[in-house]
């Protein structure tokens, strides 16, 4: 169930150049159900900023009653959010939309897992609940280089992983879309988040095994009221017919909207 709290912040560090790793401890936690929701932010007073800003969900603690986020310190708001000191509070709405489908994969299955820069973040909680299941999981992750890169270990202990940098600096040159051609992973199902780029690269894939995407869109107010992250239905291209990203998404399973 959605909720809205102040929650407090326990942690809030820079993990890579401009990656920040933020840990919020509240009750919110207790009404997340499915790895790839999301939160939405109004730091307030921190950041001077008037519209909220939404995070994909990468880990949740329940046991501390805390998760984590992982964003990126570029715009305004965000710069100003990596400033938020440990003990503050932040106005936080969630969690929102629709996660990932755990029942996509079955025990002993193989599950592979597509993330592009910051959409690597979902994918974490993703993998963790994957694998408690049984399910086999692989990670094909692309960043633009190395500097960027993230939780490369926490990933390993869960699974192989392999790594894409644009420039070369780390792992192979390239996509992800290269990676995969190249290794050729075996998999039931496929789960992924990043930029658009990669996700209509994606649809591809979707000839013989379920895909699912998981869509990064600015939104206003996340909760279906604005109508500022509408996609039509593929069914419908051109028509009325739409799907919201806060509410009805963020995860879509390739066919049902065309990406913008």
């Amino acid at each position: 169930m959605m909720q809205k709290e102040n929650m407090l912040v326990t942690l809030n560090r820079e993990i890579a150049k401009q990656i920040y790793e933020m840990r919020l401890s509240g009750n919110l936690v207790e009404e997340i159900r499915a790895p790839g929701q999301f939160v939405h932010l109004q730091p307030g007073y921190h950041c001077g900023t008037l519209l909220r800003r939404p995070f994909s969900i990468a880990s949740v603690d329940e046991a501390q009653r805390e998760l984590t986020l992982i964003y990126r310190a570029e715009g305004a708001g965000t710069k100003k959010m990596a400033e938020i000191p440990v003990g503050a509070d932040v106005d936080v709405l969630g969690p929102l939309g629709n996660g990932f489908p755990l029942d996509a994969c079955k025990p002993s299955e193989k599950a592979l897992l597509v993330g592009g820069g910051v959409g690597v973040a979902p994918l974490f909680e993703l993998s963790k609940q994957l694998k408690r299941k049984g399910v086999k999981v692989t990670h094909v992750f692309g960043f633009s280089d190395k500097s960027v890169m993230y939780y490369e270990e926490a990933f390993r202990t869960l699974g192989p992983t392999y790594l894409a940098t644009v420039d070369g600096s780390a792992g192979t040159k390239g996509f992800v879309t290269d990676l995969i051609q190249s290794i050729e992973p075996e998999y039931d199902a496929m789960f992924a988040c990043g930029p658009m780029p990669m996700l209509r690269a994606l649809e591809t894939y979707a000839e013989d095994k379920p895909v699912y995407l998981s869509l990064e869109e600015r939104m206003g107010c996340g909760i279906g009221a604005c109508y500022a992250c509408v996609l039509h239905t593929a069914d419908d291209p051109d028509g009325a017919s739409y799907r919201k990203v806060c509410t009805d998404g963020p995860v879509f399973k390739v066919g049902e909207v065309v990406l913008g």
